[in-house]
């Protein structure tokens, strides 16, 4: 059995007028010829068609940690007396 199976993930991403971050998991496949098989039949589709850079191919190997660390939250607030949009971290990892 092959130890070092990989599959790869397409996902859409269109990034909204206020910065905000639209992603779409379009599938998950066996080859990366499928994979972009899928791409190039979704590109030309409404939306998709306005935004045809947001397509990523990501592989990923089974049954192993694509993550390996922690994570920081981020909030974003409107801080208008301040001049502007404030980053305010939460607690990091311990």
């Amino acid at each position: 059995m092959n130890s070092h199976l990989s599959l790869f993930v397409v996902q859409h991403l269109h990034v909204l007028d206020g910065g905000e971050e639209n992603v779409k998991l379009i599938g998950v496949y066996s080859t990366q010829d499928a994979a972009q098989a899928a791409v190039d039949r979704l590109k030309l589709k409404p939306g998709f068609r306005d935004t045809p850079d947001g397509f990523s191919i990501d592989p990923y190997t089974l049954d192993e940690d694509n993550w390996t660390e922690g994570y920081y939250t981020y909030h974003y607030s409107d801080d208008s007396e301040k001049g502007g949009m404030t980053l305010a971290p939460d607690a990091g990892p311990e």
